[in-house]
Order: C-alpha cells, then sequence, then structure tokens
C-alpha cells in the first residue's frame, strides 16, 4: 500500500531518520564514555526498540508497567519503571520479578520506601532508584535535603536494594540557546552526582548514577561520575526539540497524514479531517521565539509548504492557514488532497494512534505496520 491507500488521519515514521537520529545520540554518548537506557514512553514500540540496541534486547526505560509488561514479552530483562512507585502495583511489579525481569522503580519519598518493606510477597531485594530534583520541574528530593537518607536507610533496613539516583533535567524543554542546554545538562549532571556522593558517604552502594532529557543528552560536554543516560523523544524529535535547538525540521521523523475537505477562502483557512485527536491538543512551540502552532504542512512527499501551519484545530477538523504576518499564498489545495502535519510533542501525537505506517523519506509506499503499546 501507500500513503493514498490508507484511510485519514494515521501516523507515518520515516525509518531512515529514526535511524540516524539514534546513530546520532549513540556516537555522542560513546564519545562521553556512557552508556545508553532510551526512554521507551515516546515511541511505546518494540520494533523502534530493536533498532535502539541493534535488534537485542538492551536495557530501556519505561513509563508504565504495561510497557514493561510488553517489552518483557518481547525478551527485555533489564527495565527501568521511570513513574515513582505508588503502592498498589507493587503486585504487577513482584509478577515481573518473579518472570525474571530485573525491575528497577523509582521512588522520592519515606512513605514509598516503608511500602517496598512492608511487603513480603516476593519484593525481597528489590531494586529502587531515589529520584533527585535537579530544577524544580516535578517530583524528587533535594540533592542535599536530610530525607535523601532518611528514604536510603529505610530502603536498606526493609531489605530493598537501592541501586542509586536518578534526575531528570525537565525545565531543559524550556532552555533558549547552546549556552542555556549546556548549563541544564551540567546542572543535571551536577545534581546526580551530589547525591549520589552524599549516599556513599554514609555508606550507601550507589552504582548507578541515571540522568537524562532529550535536550540534555545532546548538550552534555561532561559526564563524569555518570552511569547511564536515558533519552526517549529523540527518536522521533519534534517542533519543541527544533525549536530549542536540539534537531532541525528535516530530523523529525514523525508525521500525521490528513486529508483537505474544505476551503474557506473567505477566512484563508484550509480544513483538513485531522483535528486535536489525531494531533493532540499540546501548543509546546507557543512559549517560543516561533510559534508552530498545532504543526508544519508538508506534501505527501514531505516537501513542506512556505509558511503554512495547522492554526487550529477541533477535535475532528484541522485549520490550515498561512503564518500571520508573511505573504506567502495559501497553497491551492483541493478537495481531496493528502498533506503531513509535522507535530509539536511527538509523545503526545504519537499518543493519539495505534500503529506506525512506516516509510522512507520521499517515498510514498508504506514498508511495514508497527504497532504502539498501550494501557498503563
Amino acid at each position: 500500500m501507500n500513503l493514498e491507500d490508507v484511510e485519514t488521519p494515521f501516523l507515518t515514521v520515516d525509518r531512515s531518520v529514526v535511524q540516524a537520529n539514534i546513530g546520532r545520540l549513540r556516537a555522542r554518548l560513546d564519545g562521553l564514555g556512557v552508556g545508553l537506557r532510551p526512554h521507551v514512553k515516546t515511541a511505546k514500540s518494540v520494533e523502534v526498540a530493536r533498532l535502539l540496541h541493534d535488534g537485542t534486547p538492551g536495557p530501556i526505560t519505561v513509563s508504565t508497567l504495561a510497557e514493561a509488561e510488553a517489552f518483557a514479552d518481547a525478551g527485555h530483562r533489564d527495565i527501568l519503571y521511570a513513574v515513582g512507585i505508588a503502592p498498589h502495583k507493587l503486585a504487577r511489579v513482584v509478577a515481573l520479578r518473579r518472570r525474571g525481569v530485573d525491575l528497577i522503580v523509582l521512588l522520592d519519598s519515606v512513605e514509598q520506601a516503608a511500602a517496598l518493606a512492608a511487603d513480603r510477597t516476593g519484593m525481597a531485594g528489590i531494586r529502587a532508584l531515589i529520584e533527585v530534583d535537579c530544577d524544580g520541574h516535578r517530583g524528587g528530593v533535594a540533592p542535599n535535603d536530610p530525607i535523601l537518607l532518611t528514604i536510603a536507610q529505610t530502603l536498606r533496613d526493609g531489605g530493598a536494594d537501592l541501586r542509586g539516583v536518578l534526575t531528570h533535567a525537565g525545565e531543559s524543554y524550556f532552555a533558549d540557546g547552546d549556552d542555556a542546554l549546556r548549563a541544564a545538562a551540567e546542572n543535571e549532571r551536577r545534581c546526580a552526582v551530589l547525591a549520589a556522593e552524599t549516599l556513599r558517604a554514609a555508606g550507601h552502594t550507589v552504582p548507578v548514577v541515571s540522568v537524562g532529557s532529550t535536550p540534555t543528552a545532546h548538550f552534555a560536554t561532561d559526564l563524569t561520575g555518570v552511569s547511564e543516560v536515558r533519552a526517549g523523544n529523540f527518536v522521533f524529535f519534534d517542533l519543541v526539540m527544533a525549536g530549542i535547538g536540539v534537531c532541525t525540521v528535516d530530523d523529525l521523523a514523525m508525521s500525521v497524514v490528513t486529508t483537505v475537505i474544505g476551503r474557506r477562502p473567505d477566512k484563508g483557512w484550509i480544513l483538513t479531517d485531522g483535528g486535536w485527536m489525531a494531533t493532540s491538543r499540546d501548543r509546546g512551540t507557543a512559549r517560543q521565539r516561533v510559534d508552530q502552532a498545532y504543526g508544519l504542512v508538508a506534501d505527501l512527499d514531505g516537501v513542506r509548504y512556505d509558511d503554512l501551519l495547522m492554526s487550529d484545530a477541533s477535535q475532528e477538523h484541522g485549520i490550515l492557514s498561512i503564518r500571520p504576518g508573511s505573504t506567502a499564498p495559501l497553497p491551492d489545495l483541493p478537495i481531496g488532497a493528502r498533506v503531513r502535519i509535522l507535530p509539536v510533542h511527538a509523545c503526545a501525537t504519537a499518543a493519539q494512534h495505534d500503529r506506525y505506517h512506516m516509510i522512507e523519506p520521499g517515498s510514498r509506499t508504506v514498508q511495514d505496520i508497527w504497532t504502539r503499546i498501550t494501557g498503563w
């Protein structure tokens, strides 16, 4: 089949672009002497994960236990569940460990550590990382907070295995310029290493010092003291990453194919059958210097139209119009024409779909269909 045969809207991915994006990051981390534990939450695809580790199951990061279970079914045995553990999910963690999966959990409170210690259904020896807050973005404990040692001691007293620390520089997604990105990467490294050194000084063994986000992974210049880097968005990239200079628009591997279903010349609009249910409501470039609305627009061959944006969206309708202030003409796209929308946030756009239609750059032939993992 080709891109004209599939019912719209649907998701397409350029495989060669994915492979180039993976090769770029792996080469960078190899040069810094640090391993990659890719975050599969963006792709949620066993087939994409195979590209990350040369066709063999390797260490991965997941954001749901459904992902952990699906990747375990595919042969993965080294899995980090990088969302703070909720006590009621421990039974599923135990079930995975009994299948031979070395599943590491994440926590940042004494209550979570105590829950691990209190559970006697097979939790003895479970491995845990303590989440460290490096920039106030979300969860974690400050690297110099005394609670860090209390959590570690609670794990030790309960027979759990403290494996190390983890931090995520979430604020790096809002950095502006190379200097800011490099500073975010160094701050992420510094906070993780400080937390590890604090724990070691108190007598704890800390083999894992895990850092990572797509921006900092690409801008780190020194990863001394770090054992692994996590990143996920980089396999596809998106307009947010292009907007802060982590990639170019040509590095975007994903697009949503939609069909023109109407024209409103009086408003300067082209209407499509792909609304926010196909692309998501994410407006992550709105705070950047260049706002890309709901996405850039290209033809089926991937050639972008000058200054044409998906400027608005309702549930099942997309509105295409020329960027404000531009003198570019509105393309004469007839009813039935198909276009590709380049996503603002690849993770959010992918989450609207259950499969990828795999192609090669410049080709309209669908070479394969890869399914996405769903559920929690």
